[in-house]
């Protein structure tokens, strides 16, 4: 006989009530429970790094941290700095990922560390901003290049909302069906776009040795001297390597994570850190620094050059990789949403899983809605850009966790064990990137974001400290179970 948990109030009922019966009938009895499948393996798990760090950005606007440095060797370096410190980040988040081997990323170590309600804030602001806007501001970018094939007659703003629109619901979609399905988009979008900056690398490479030297030559002249716009250039950078930790928020679903995790994000970061700077050299080499720094996508500039009746390559690569990156931003967001879920952090039924799929089918249909309804409203750009230094308040506290659990679980077995100086030093960097921005440049944007922190409050003291529910919330979840055919996870916490 095969019994289904379904639910976690009713798992201790259904143990009891299966132990009577069998003792009557003297027959086995088997407690059925769900979780996710471990499909995710080496390469797969590098996609997702790379697939949800590379985006649109360094193909379309590179010349923030170029406009900041003021020149081009000091530009490089910067890039080269910047990778750097994602490794060293990576590096500690590798310690966490194999001694905390549950998904959820950021928001499990902070929980683990420093309780629940540092947890709860940390998903507060990425299941309602951080997650879901990107996404919508992916697929929005996604539609900006899909248009340009349509040609000026069509570019509407409603044109380019359904374009994004049926983007984000193919991808969860692709997300709802399969983890193997969404990981094998994932390697397919990554590959693309690792091509095109390969093809934009080598032909930087070809024109080096052409001679053509005379815009890298002016080396560190015009350099800035300014700590505050070295700063803030680093800030740049650091946004366009942001995605490094995203393999631990599924880590559940990833084979022998031990082994997996540190390699996968050593390996990606490197393979970023080479791209990244080289594709800029490319750049440097084709166009002046007055060029780039003119253009919006520099990216298009540089095909027309090199590659010219070629050059679509560039817009096609655009869009696989915004759609990559999207199909990314999806599967590991949908996680966080499962994970803080199973918690009791967020409704119950949002951490089901699909019974035969084994997809976290109701944290990624919540994950496409939101971002659905912050494509609709529009301006999701602005939301993002005054709630981005956030980014970095909670990954210094996760540095600071990694210190915390070598004396809270100072006895759990370490498969990783990164230097102490490492998270010591990253969390004393972090500090510095969220108080640079706002001693720089103070505005009203920082007060909105502590307003909205404290906003999560609002929510956390009666939903989840005195766990008041929703009028017909259980009802509500009984049919969502019938109707999608979830179950909870073995896992799940009462």
């Amino acid at each position: 006989m095969e019994i289904i948990v379904s639910s976690p109030a009713a798992s201790k009922e259904v143990d009891k009530e299966a132990e009577s019966e069998q003792k009557l009938s003297g027959e086995d009895v088997e407690i059925k429970t769900f979780e996710m499948k471990r499909e995710l393996g080496f390469t797969s798990s590098i996609a997702i790094i790379i697939g949800t760090i590379v985006g649109s950005g360094i193909f379309v606007s590179p010349k923030g941290v170029l406009q900041r440095t003021g020149s081009v060797a000091l530009s490089l370096i910067v890039w080269v700095g910047a990778g750097l410190i994602g490794l060293l980040g990576g590096l500690c988040y590798i310690e966490l990922g194999t001694l905390i081997q549950k998904s959820g990323g950021d928001y499990t170590y902070l929980k683990a560390a420093l309780g629940n309600i540092f947890a709860f804030e940390f998903m507060w602001v990425s299941v309602i901003v951080g997650k879901t806007s990107s996404l919508a501001i992916m697929t929005l970018t996604l539609a900006e290049y899909v248009v340009t094939f349509f040609g000026p007659c069509v570019n509407t703003e409603a044109l380019k909302k359904m374009i994004a629109a049926a983007a984000v619901v193919l991808v969860g979609i692709v997300n709802c069906y399969s983890v193997r399905l969404a990981a094998r988009v994932q390697v397919l979008t990554t590959a693309i776009k690792v091509a095109a900056l390969v093809i934009i690398l080598v032909g930087g490479v070809v024109m080096l040795f052409e001679g053509k030297t005379e815009n890298l030559k002016t080396g560190f002249s015009g350099s800035t001297d300014s700590p505050s716009q070295i700063a803030l250039a680093f800030y740049g950078a650091l946004f366009a390597y942001d995605g490094w930790a995203n393999l631990n928020n599924v880590i559940e679903e990833v084979k022998d994570p031990a082994k997996t995790l540190p390699r996968a994000i050593v390996a990606a970061i490197l393979m970023v850190i080479l791209l990244y700077t080289l594709t800029n050299v490319s750049y440097l080499t084709i166009m002046t620094s007055t060029e780039l720094l003119e253009s919006d996508a520099v990216a298009m500039l540089w095909g027309k050059r090199v590659l010219k009746s070629a050059a679509i390559i560039m817009p096609l690569s655009v869009i696989a990789s915004t759609f990559g990156s999207s199909n990314g931003s999806a599967f590991t967001g949908s996680r966080l949403i499962f994970a803080a879920a199973r918690d009791n952090n967020l409704p119950a039924f949002l951490s089901y899983i699909h019974v035969k799929q084994r997809t976290p089918l109701t944290s990624t249909i919540f994950t496409i809605a939101v971002a659905l309804l912050m494509i609709a409203a529009g301006d999701v750009f602005s939301l993002i850009d005054f709630l981005s230094f956030l980014g970095w308040l909670f990954y210094g506290l996760n540095f600071s966790a990694v210190v915390i659990l070598r004396f809270k679980m100072k006895d759990a077995p370490r498969p990783y064990r990164v230097p102490i100086i490492i998270p010591i030093v990253m969390t004393v960097v972090s500090i510095y990137l969220v108080i640079a921005p706002i001693i720089q440049s103070p505005k009203m944007e920082f007060l909105y974001a502590f307003l909205f922190l404290l906003g999560g409050l609002v929510f956390y003291f009666p939903f989840v400290y005195f766990k008041l529910k929703f009028p017909g919330i259980d009802k509500f979840t009984m049919w969502s179970q019938l109707l999608l055919e979830v179950s909870p996870t073995d896992h799940h916490e009462d």
